[in-house]
This record gives structure tokens, C-alpha cells and sequence, in this order.
């Protein structure tokens, strides 16, 4: 017996499948889907949340000082004349940053190794590159999934049952994160 369902796809389809529901679903926090793949998609979410949930506090905070372009009121760069050479101004800025522990960052590389990247597109700009912006999925599963479910032992998603779906009766089923 197979570890896992085929789906009746090669093994591309289904990987492809599988991490776009997956991602999905970890976006959304819920998608609608045949009860096989649902079950499918259970495994690879919850491994991912354990994950997270085991990783959330594995960094420190670390204050850096880096140079910064200073910018006039239109956002362009301020610019100043030394030696006849029309050069940039840079401000000293002091930062503090999330620095990854070993364990940690090697988590987020292997999510960010399955899920594929978001580019959220505002409703008023749809079909333009303009004001889109990534959504960074491992930083959303350490910094708002994983501390909901930090005191639960598994489970983080729940199966429901819709009925069947009316043009071929298979199961159709609603996959969400409790």
C-alpha cells in the first residue's frame, strides 16, 4: 500500500497541486476541495504549523546601524555637490531585526522551498503591477499561525463535509485551520 494517494496525476501535477492548496490554504485559512485531496493537504499543512509552532521563539534581537538615503518631501534622494561630483546623502539609522537562529532559518527555507510566493494584488489596482506587494508565507506561519496553536498538540486543521459536487458526485469537502 502507497504512503500517499496518486490523485490520477503524475507525480509533477500532484506535487504542483498539492503546494498550491497547500498554500492556499495557509493564506486563505480555508479552501473548498475533494475529500482525497483534503486528506492529502491535511499532512503537508499540519507538518508545516508543527513546524512554526516549534521554531516561533527561536530568534534574538539584534540592534544594527546601517546608511539609509536621505529622501525630500517627493521621496527622491537628497543629493549634494562634493568636489564637483554631484554625490548622495546618507543618515546613520539604527535598526533592531529578527536574527534567525540556525534552527530556525533552516525551517523557514525548507517552507519557503514548498510554498509558493504571494504577490497580493489591491482591489481597486486589479490586472496592475503597480502597489502589489509579496506576502512572506513562513513569516505569517511564525508570526500569526504558530502562536494560536503554541498549547496544541496537533490538529490545526479541521475536514468538513459539503456534499457531493454536481458534475462528477465526488465529495467536496471544506479544509480550514481550527
Amino acid at each position: 500500500m502507497a504512503g500517499y494517494r496518486k490523485l490520477g496525476r503524475t507525480s509533477s501535477q500532484r506535487k504542483a497541486l498539492l503546494r498550491n492548496q497547500v498554500t492556499n490554504l495557509l493564506y486563505h485559512g480555508k479552501i473548498v476541495t475533494t475529500e482525497s485531496k483534503a486528506k492529502e493537504i491535511r499532512k503537508i499543512a499540519e507538518g508545516m504549523i508543527a513546524l512554526a509552532v516549534k521554531e516561533k521563539d527561536n530568534f534574538e534581537t539584534v540592534t544594527v546601524t546601517t546608511k539609509v538615503a536621505r529622501k525630500d518631501k517627493d521621496g527622491k534622494r537628497v543629493k549634494e555637490v562634493v568636489d564637483g561630483k554631484k554625490v548622495t546623502v546618507y543618515d546613520n539609522v539604527e535598526k533592531t531585526i529578527k536574527k534567525d537562529s540556525a534552527s530556525r532559518l533552516h525551517a523557514r527555507k525548507q517552507m519557503m522551498k514548498y510554498l509558493y510566493p504571494i504577490t497580493e494584488v489591491p482591489a481597486e489596482n486589479a490586472g496592475r503591477k503597480r502597489n502589489t506587494k509579496k506576502v512572506n508565507l513562513s513569516e505569517k506561519l511564525f508570526e500569526e499561525i504558530a502562536p494560536k496553536y503554541a498549547n496544541r498538540n496537533g490538529g490545526y486543521t479541521r475536514i468538513v463535509k459539503i456534499g457531493p459536487r454536481k458534475g462528477d458526485a465526488a465529495m467536496e469537502v471544506l479544509i480550514e485551520l481550527v
